[in-house]
């Protein structure tokens, strides 16, 4: 028979426990605590919130550098959004959020790395009746996550297309906990030998990536980016966008698989991959087959 731990007992086995990947854990919060804690053994969920075993809750993961954080209030902004089409009402207001992310981040005590901010329904069942819970939980974590090296960037990408359905569009613009249409892409384009997938919607025009946004620079030189209808608007493509248009020509419209084959870069934008080149698709060269100069300068 297994053994029957006491709370104490069960306390002292949770911290001797190795944990993988401990040393990438930087600082963390919880709701329920009310503090920041900075041992990786004692980052643990309610196994009965239903962020954990529905899905049910919202994130952000939000870069930080140089003594700053990138795009907060974006960031901000966009998680109250999810929040609000889910109908869980935040633990907090904004501005105790805020305060909060500024200060795990310090806490970090790391020149740079993600911020992961996570709200579910809260603990209190195994059901599906966000009835059950008695109040949404909140937690927001630091962790390491360098930049990317320039030979990384200098190398470029290599994408495939999807066959995994796009999300409905009331779901695609909440960035909710669920993201296993995101993880049946990595898998997919792992097996085919490419670095990532990209979706299409049912009109045959570019979605998403499992975790990025995708952009062109057409063939006649415009920065297009698609219209977010089956993709997540990302924050960090808003920026590149609002970046570019003060250089270039740019856009929010369909795009065509057809204009991948044709366009003078193929870039790929989000939270931690920045901005890189995909400088494949589906064993075409993209371009010239490199990272062209708009990647670079954005």
């Amino acid at each position: 028979m297994l053994p029957i731990l006491s709370g104490s007992q069960w306390l002292q086995k949770v911290q001797s426990t190795e944990r993988p990947n401990a040393e990438r854990i930087l600082a963390f919060y919880e709701q329920r605590i009310g503090a920041i804690c900075k041992d990786p053994a004692c980052l643990l969920a309610p196994l009965d919130d239903h962020l954990v075993h529905r899905g049910d809750g919202v994130f952000e993961t939000i870069r930080f550098a140089q003594g700053k954080i990138f795009n907060l209030e974006a960031h901000l902004r966009r998680f109250a959004h999810s929040a609000q089409g889910l109908a869980i009402e935040p633990p907090c207001p904004e501005d105790a959020l805020r305060a909060i992310i500024l200060d795990v981040a310090r806490a970090a005590d790391s020149p740079e790395g993600n911020i992961r901010v996570l709200m579910g329904r809260g603990p209190g069942g195994f059901g599906i009746e966000p009835s059950e819970c008695q109040g949404a939980s909140l937690y927001v974590i630091a962790y390491a996550a360098p930049a990317h090296s320039e030979e990384w960037y200098a190398k470029g990408l290599t994408a495939c297309r999807s066959a995994i359905p796009v999300r409905q569009a009331a779901f695609a613009q909440l960035k909710t906990a669920n993201y296993l249409p995101g993880v049946l892409m990595c898998l997919e384009a792992a097996k085919k030998g490419a670095d990532l997938s990209f979706s299409f919607d049912e009109d045959g025009n570019l979605a998403e990536g499992a975790v990025s946004n995708i952009a062109i620079v057409d063939a006649a030189g415009c920065f297009a980016t698609p219209l977010f209808r089956n993709a997540l608007p990302g924050t960090t493509v808003r920026k590149a966008a609002e970046l570019a248009s003060a250089f270039m020509p740019a856009a929010s419209r369909p795009i065509p698989e057809a204009e991948l084959f044709t366009a003078r870069e193929i870039l790929v934008l989000g939270t931690s991959i920045e901005c890189a080149s995909a400088v494949r698709y589906e064993n075409h060269p993209a371009g010239s087959g490199r990272p062209g100069p708009v990647a670079a300068k954005l």
